[in-house]
């Protein structure tokens, strides 16, 4: 099965006069023609794609190509895939797996980070409030040995919760560890937004209710010191394209910071335009996005979080982030 896009023509978008009011309020270098035939962005099913994807359908990449597309990525490993072959050249994705890719010298660097955490433990027990009290749970985990699993494995080292104590049910994926939860064969779940509000609005739908138990943005900022802080996720850009439009990388960044105020302003109408790209209903991404922490960081500005979190989830391996933090070429912006 094809994967589903978003593709905007150029010329279909100053007929129609879509998205005007963003594009125009929104800084950009004057061109007689845009500088690609086509520009195509990757990301996770996840928070940080609805601006994206709202960009794209709001003509905010425009004037940078004929044809714009957003294209979801289903795990990491289709990610990493991607990457290493060249087929995906922007795209959003953990920044542990960036510094990881460019420490082993596979040629990405990270444009900016896009959300400053989203994850939540949802419990189906009330009783559940911390992380201690997971013990002796059956918890749903994705993408295991990937940011979610560091990142739970930080905490119960830090709330005393030994190994094994906490009993693992692997997930493929976000989706799949609601249902997980929802079935009972997980007593909670580790979950990004917005699976998380998905997993909310589900069980009530069915007579039930799940908590947002966990709030790992709290937590690791109790660790780290740095507050309600997780840079979790941001745009990462190969070498190869940077070096064959230097001019993008500063306009991508202006395009992708000038449609998020009107994301975080209209979440109805941003849920809207991600929906059919995302494969979710736009109700669910709608109220998800309150919880999503978007932000249009440059990467060097958020470098003191961003070398925080390497630092602490490298404490269990450092083979995390390919052995040591990233140096001043990672941080492209």
């Amino acid at each position: 099965m094809s994967k589903p896009n978003t593709r905007i023509a150029r010329r279909t978008l100053l007929q129609a006069g879509i998205g005007a009011g963003v594009t125009l309020a929104m800084p950009r270098i004057s061109r007689a023609a845009p500088m690609l035939a086509r520009l195509a962005l990757y990301g996770p099913p996840a928070g940080p794609s609805i601006p994206l994807a709202y960009a794209v359908a709001t003509g905010a990449f425009a004037h940078l190509a004929d044809e714009v597309s957003f294209i979801p990525w289903k795990d990491p490993d289709e990610l990493r895939a991607g990457l290493t072959s060249g087929t995906m050249q922007l795209v959003i994705l953990p920044t542990q797996v960036a510094a990881n890719l460019y420490n082993r010298g596979l040629g990405v660097g990270l444009v900016n980070v896009m959300t400053d955490g989203l994850s939540f433990v949802v419990s189906a027990d009330p009783a559940v409030t911390s992380v201690a009290d997971l013990a002796g749970h059956r918890m749903a985990l994705p993408f295991r040995n990937d940011m979610p699993d560091f990142l739970m494995r930080r905490l119960f080292a830090d709330a005393g919760v030994a190994e094994g104590a906490v009993d693992i049910v692997p997930a493929a994926t976000p989706i799949e560890a609601v249902q997980l939860l929802l079935t009972g064969r997980a007593d909670a779940a580790v979950l990004p937004e917005p699976a998380t509000t998905m997993a909310e609005m589900m069980a009530l739908q069915s007579g039930k209710r799940v908590y947002r138990a966990i709030d790992m943005q709290l937590e690791w900022g109790k660790i780290t010191g740095l507050g309600r802080s997780v840079p979790q996720a941001g745009l990462g850009m190969t070498d190869a394209f940077r070096a064959a439009y230097p001019d993008a990388l500063v306009e991508i960044q202006a395009a992708i910071a000038g449609v998020l105020p009107g994301v975080l302003a209209n979440p109805v109408a941003a849920a809207a335009a991600a929906a059919g790209p995302l494969g979710m209903p736009a109700p669910i991404l709608a109220k998800s996005l309150p919880h999503c922490a978007l932000v249009a960081t440059p990467a060097s500005a958020a470098r003191p979080a961003l070398e925080a979190m390497f630092s602490e989830v490298a404490m269990h391996d450092p083979r995390i982030i390919g052995g040591h933090l990233p140096d001043d070429g990672f941080y492209l912006l």
